[in-house]
């Protein structure tokens, strides 16, 4: 299925960008793709910030004019407007827990993996936190991202030790952010899923080999 009515600008290396392709892949839905070059500053051009005011990828355009930023909140338009297959859930409890641990992923493993990238990086000094404004780094936040980093693949593994996928019986969103989540640390901070964690191994070498995991 192929919507035209709608535009993803994104970027090839940005994990947020990839969260919302592997939604769009989960749902059987292409939609044109207009990249925007993080590695030459292309997010604070003004064309770019006329788009999205904050400066990042992604943002999902609507043939109105409508820009919308934030992964979470392109996800529900998505969900929305194709609600098959449901990926943010199906009933009250399921789209409840879906969103819990979405969210858990995404505070406890996925902003820990950006801060230590963010405060470790040549490239990103001043640039310590994506958005409008610029920060200073923090070295000291990289060691304490990693240890942030372990904590969660500890509880992760002991989530789904118990349940074939984060949320519970069914794929969702909470396994997106936790797939890219570990795929982020893996590539960036050189920081894979510890050998011990059979049980987050075994559910991550099953996420990734779904088709959607390949954009």
């Amino acid at each position: 299925m192929t919507a035209n009515d709608l535009k993803l600008y994104h970027s090839a290396a940005s994990p947020n960008s990839r969260r919302v392709r592997i939604f769009l892949a989960e749902k059987g839905l292409t939609v044109p793709l207009v990249p925007v070059d993080l590695a030459t500053g292309e997010q604070h051009s003004d064309a770019y910030r006329a788009i999205n005011p904050r400066r990042v990828v992604p943002t999902l355009a609507l043939q109105d004019g409508t820009a919308i930023g934030e992964v979470l909140a392109i996800w529900r338009y998505l969900e929305e407007a194709y609600p098959t297959p449901p990926l943010l859930g199906s009933t009250p409890k399921d789209k409840a827990l879906v969103t819990m641990w979405e969210r858990r992923a995404e505070l406890e493993g996925f902003a820990a993996v950006m801060e230590g990238v963010r405060n470790a990086s040549e490239r990103l000094k001043g640039r310590a936190i994506a958005g409008p404004y610029d920060y200073e780094q923090i070295p000291a936040l990289v060691e304490r991202s990693r240890l942030r980093v372990k904590n969660f693949y500890a509880d992760l593994d002991a989530r789904v030790a118990a349940l074939p996928f984060v949320a519970g019986d069914h794929f969702s969103a909470a396994d997106i952010t936790g797939l890219v989540t570990v795929d982020f640390a893996t590539k960036a901070m050189s920081f894979p899923v510890p050998d011990e964690h059979k049980a987050l191994r075994r559910w991550f070498e099953k996420v990734s080999s779904r088709p959607s995991a390949a954009v």
